[in-house]
């Protein structure tokens, strides 16, 4: 049975870390150990989880590096054959890592199983929505505009995954191994995966449950959308450099599809004005975003227009109905897609 390290960075998380690790001692699959880095936090985050008397736990503790930084460090001392993060306020459901080992053993040609997400509001509710990326025929295009695995929490990796793309740096006074750039705070995954997709042949490949339980915090909603649109123009710029002509192409339409998501989180963070901005900006970037992804794209402008003009009451009202409805489609077919 394939040993699992499940590596969970911890900075002020004092709120959900518990919930977060009792997630993982209640896996069905328990052939794991539990990488906990202690990323410099000032809180009681650590102090809750020396809590847990579990052997399979360990806690590694530095100064402060960024989640990049917390993840290199469990990465290096993983000892599983395979490699899952989780981070501190995110949920799994008990069979994840069952159903993702079983993926990966079935799979030899997958390098890096991802599962589905439902979002949790900060008590931990559901709200009845997905992230619902494609499953399968992952290209890098796809890799860079959408984020396939969509968080850091939904992915199981095979640790050649990571030996295939590590690189040595000296940026903390001696040289190390480094398999996420700690250059970026933002947007760290799609570039990591960006690199497993140019630089090997492993695959990435999804199972259409939703088993990660991803939590939606009012930090994270108000968090700088400037800062998301900064990473991009660093994650083209690093790709460039391996991957020149796809960058070449692709360039227009990656700012697009970055600006229609911030437009996204302007419209979950009440700010409507935002949210038209970054939307208008999306269009008369790659204005045939509206043709590749026209109900995508259609619904983020509606909203930030609608959250504009119509007063607050009511846009609530019509948001909710437009939850449900979206909700309730995408578990249809989270359902159809497991039973075949």
């Amino acid at each position: 049975m394939k040993k699992v390290s499940i590596i969970i960075p911890v900075y002020r998380a004092e709120q959900f870390i518990a919930a977060t690790i009792q997630s993982v001692l209640e896996q069905t699959h328990q052939n794991f150990e539990v990488l906990i880095v202690d990323d410099g936090s000032p809180d009681r985050s650590i102090e809750i989880c020396q809590q847990f008397k579990d052997s399979r736990i360990k806690i590694f503790r530095q100064k402060n590096r960024g989640l990049s930084g917390a993840r290199n460090t469990g990465i290096r001392h993983a000892q599983g054959e395979y490699l899952a993060f989780l981070d501190p306020d995110d949920l799994w459901l008990p069979e994840k890592l069952e159903k993702h080992v079983q993926h990966l053993n079935n799979s030899p040609d997958v390098g890096v199983s991802f599962s589905r997400s439902g979002f949790i509001n900060e008590e931990g509710e559901s709200l009845g929505i997905y992230q619902m990326p494609m499953l399968k025929n992952i290209t890098p295009q796809y890799v860079i505009c959408r984020n396939p695995i969509g968080n850091g929490s939904a992915g199981v990796f095979r640790k050649e995954v990571f030996e295939a793309i590590k690189y040595q740096d000296n940026i903390h006074g001696y040289v190390e191994d480094f398999y996420f750039d700690e250059r970026f705070r933002v947007s760290q995954d799609v570039e990591c995966w960006l690199r497993i997709v140019f630089q090997t042949s492993w695959q990435l490949e999804g199972i259409p449950e939703a088993l990660t339980l991803y939590r939606v915090n009012s930090q994270g909603l108000s968090s700088s959308w400037q800062k998301k649109l900064e990473s991009v123009e660093m994650i083209l710029e690093k790709t460039h450099s391996y991957a020149p002509e796809f960058i070449d192409k692709w360039k227009k339409p990656v700012k697009a599809y970055y600006l229609r998501y911030v437009a996204r989180r302007a419209v979950s963070a009440r700010d409507g004005a935002t949210a038209v901005q970054l939307f208008h900006r999306a269009i008369t970037t790659h204005w045939r975003i509206l043709l590749e992804e026209p109900m995508r794209t259609i619904l983020t402008g509606g909203a930030a227009y609608l959250l504009s003009f119509l007063p607050q009451t009511v846009y609530k009202q019509l948001e909710a109905i437009a939850l449900k409805l979206t909700g309730a489609n995408q578990q249809r077919r989270i359902l159809q897609e497991q039973s075949s």
